[in-house]
């Protein structure tokens, strides 16, 4: 994972309603703390294979490379997806939504999946519409995993925070 600043780019300024809707040029919205959603999914399938977020230098390391860079909140730190896995996301195509504060990135997988856990996607479980009552069960649509996150990640320290 890198922290290193951009190569010199920079986004328009966002001076009108209709520039933001309706120009040409690229002028993103960032939230308070910085950040853009961004939903990844697989270029030639469409399978949605995780949501992340991306803050200025991750969104510009992403234009600038044809890979997919994200901001990790739980690392705090800029992340470029698949450096250590070899996971890496091929940028096939880059959209952003109609007020530029949403991004979706549409992408190759290098090695097929993109979930730290060993799964394809990031969304392998359901969660039930009208279950009742307790606890809520959720069930698995993905039931093997496409690699063992040992093998790959050793003793690295998972991303995931209680």
């Amino acid at each position: 994972m890198t922290c290193s600043k951009s190569l010199g780019r920079s986004f328009s300024e966002r001076v009108s309603v209709e520039q933001v809707e309706e120009g040409r040029f690229l002028a993103p919205k960032f939230d308070a703390a910085g950040f853009l959603p961004v939903v990844t999914t697989d270029a030639v399938s469409g399978e949605v294979l995780m949501m992340g977020v991306m803050n200025e230098e991750a969104l510009l390391r992403t234009i600038e490379t044809g890979e997919a860079h994200y901001w990790s909140r739980s690392r705090k730190c800029l992340w470029h997806k698949g450096a250590t896995s070899g996971l890496v996301q091929k940028v096939a195509e880059i959209r952003i939504d109609d007020d530029q504060d949403a991004v979706w990135l549409r992408v190759e997988v290098a090695g097929g999946a993109s979930c730290h856990v060993g799964y394809r996607s990031c969304f392998y479980r359901t969660v039930p519409v009208n279950p009742g009552e307790g606890a809520i069960e959720l069930s698995f649509v993905e039931t093997e995993k496409v690699f063992d996150p040992v093998e790959v990640y050793g003793d690295a320290p998972n991303p995931t925070q209680l």
